[in-house]
């Protein structure tokens, strides 16, 4: 009789709740499991696969898992979130604690991850991964940016073993430089066997970028239409467009669009006491593809023969105030605003108005 009310009280006692910190690395994870009241229960590697996930899901279930960012944090974290358990991924950027430590190891990195997200998850700094689908989108953009720098890079070892054989080469465009390097080296037959591997590789890198470029427009119609939304402002391309959307995800995660900026870090960092208040660089937090993205959008609109609009006369007159800094500050203010304007097209669902500003002083 006492056994069995044992037993019964044994299954309706509420689940003790653990906080799991892990530090993650390639081969092996280092965790550290506390109790609610901060105390180990437990210390201790698990292999870095499905296999060590699944047990230490089944050993701490319905367990606070914190982790840093990296490599790894992406799919783990979706793997753990599917097996019931919150997940907070910390930026790496933030925890100054932790990598600032005079004695940092793995072992004491999980510990301190552990009793941080015991105390306040809001002290890691959590960011949020995408979806599967959209972290696969995302590497095939950055897999194409690869090949496009890896092509630029031949490209420029060709241009200098002529140049170091007395032969200037011109700069077309990449995707017709083998051509066009046949057809300057045909009457030297010799130079241009000593450069035909190399032309080879680049004509077979141009034809995958040209494949990814045609993967990237497909998305736009199937998977992704809101990106050609964007696209109606001059110099957002499908790639910029695309790659915008897969990097915020979800555009109301932003209540001021303003915020958007600060994400993709095109803010300036600040460091501001008492009086001083210094004059920094921007952040570069967040996605750097697409914060060079929208830098390379900004320059586009700031050409002189590019469309007049709001987001030119702004830059304008950032520049107006002379010096080749000012020139460099317009195309990140720009860049920066840009950002907003295609969150708030994104978030409203509202067509482009390239001078709003004029038309609002007309009314």
């Amino acid at each position: 009789m006492v056994a069995g009310k044992l037993m019964a009280h044994m299954k309706t006692k509420p689940k003790q709740a653990t906080i799991v910190g892990v530090d993650l690395s390639d081969k092996k994870h280092q965790i550290c499991v506390l109790d609610k009241n901060g105390e180990i229960l437990s210390e201790r590697t698990i292999p870095n696969s499905y296999a060590g996930l699944e047990k230490l899901s089944a050993d701490y279930p319905e367990a606070l898992i914190a982790m840093e960012v990296g490599t790894h944090s992406p799919w783990i974290s979706n793997y753990l979130k599917e097996k019931g358990h919150k997940v907070i991924v910390a930026n790496a950027r933030k925890l100054r604690a932790i990598y600032c430590n005079e004695r940092k190891s793995d072992k004491r990195d999980a510990q301190m991850i552990a009793k941080l997200a015991r105390v306040d998850t809001s002290l890691l700094y959590p960011i949020e991964h995408g979806s599967v689908e959209n972290l696969e989108n995302r590497q095939r953009i950055a897999m194409r940016d690869t090949l496009v720098k890896h092509r630029v890079a031949l490209i420029n070892s060709v241009r200098f073993s002529l140049k170091s054989l007395g032969l200037r080469l011109s700069s077309p465009s990449s995707a017709s430089f083998s051509s066009y390097a046949r057809k300057v080296l045909c009457a030297q037959p010799s130079k241009l066997q000593l450069v035909e591997s190399m032309l080879v590789v680049i004509e077979a890198m141009s034809d995958q970028i040209k494949q990814a470029d045609r993967h990237i427009k497909e998305q736009m119609v199937t998977v992704l239409p809101e990106s050609k939304r964007l696209m109606q402002i001059p110099g957002v391309g499908a790639l910029s467009a695309v790659s915008f959307v897969l990097t915020i995800d979800d555009p109301w995660r932003f209540k001021d669009p303003r915020d958007v900026a600060a994400y993709l870090g095109l803010v300036p960092k600040r460091d501001q006491s008492g009086e001083i208040d210094k004059q920094l660089p921007i952040s570069k937090a967040g996605n750097r593809q697409m914060r060079t993205l929208l830098v390379q959008c900004a320059q586009y609109i700031m050409r002189s023969n590019s469309p007049d609009c709001d987001l030119k006369r702004h830059g304008e007159r950032i520049a107006a105030r002379g010096g080749r800094i000012a020139k460099r500050k317009a195309i990140i203010a720009v860049a920066r605003k840009l950002s907003v304007t295609m969150l708030t097209i994104w978030q409203r669902q509202i067509e482009y108005q390239p001078l709003v500003a004029i038309k609002a002083n007309a009314v």
